[in-house]
């Protein structure tokens, strides 16, 4: 990263130079696109009129435009119609979405005092016959009483210790 050349202001900006031609070119083509198409669309849609001089034909022409008219009008409203209910439904469906995530609060839970065996009723009911005696599973360990423990078991009274420990103090002071 560190040995990576810089780009000099003077390469980025014909760079940046470059890159807008090309969008601008695309830009043109893009639109030239457009313009054919609806030119084309409109050439489909709305045939070139002829100008009947007669009133008769021009009664004829008028009626097959309001036709024309009324049929796109139909269209138009119908697609508007299926955008407002496609609109309204993902409407409600983001208010729901924001329903749940902003009224959903975790219940504090209560300290439930229930033994294994009692859990395990409530959870299957009367299915559930296996006894879980967790104290009968464990180990039975024997406890060794060493001897030492014993001696100091066996010391009664406080003050004899006391006075022994004294006779222990004239040892070492001597």
């Amino acid at each position: 990263m560190a040995t990576e050349k810089r780009l000099s202001a003077r390469r980025k900006h014909t760079l940046k130079s470059c890159m807008l031609v090309v969008a601008n070119n695309l830009l043109e083509a893009e639109s030239q696109v457009k313009a054919t198409e609806r030119e084309k669309f409109l050439a489909e849609k709305c045939p070139p009129l002829d100008v009947p001089y007669s009133r008769e034909e021009l009664m004829e022409l008028c009626k097959k435009l309001h036709q024309e008219i009324n049929i796109s009008e139909e269209e138009r409203y119908s697609t508007e119609f299926k955008l407002n209910m496609v609109l309204n439904e993902v409407r409600d469906l983001n208010i729901k979405i924001m329903d749940l995530r902003g009224k959903f609060k975790r219940p504090r839970l209560k300290k439930v005092r229930m033994s294994a065996d009692a859990m395990l009723k409530a959870l299957l009911g009367s299915k559930h016959t296996v006894n879980m005696d967790l104290r009968a599973n464990l180990k039975q360990v024997k406890k060794e009483v060493k001897e030492e423990d014993k001696q100091l078991r066996d010391v009664g009274d406080w003050r004899k210790n006391i006075e022994d420990k004294s006779d222990r103090k004239k040892m070492f002071d001597s």
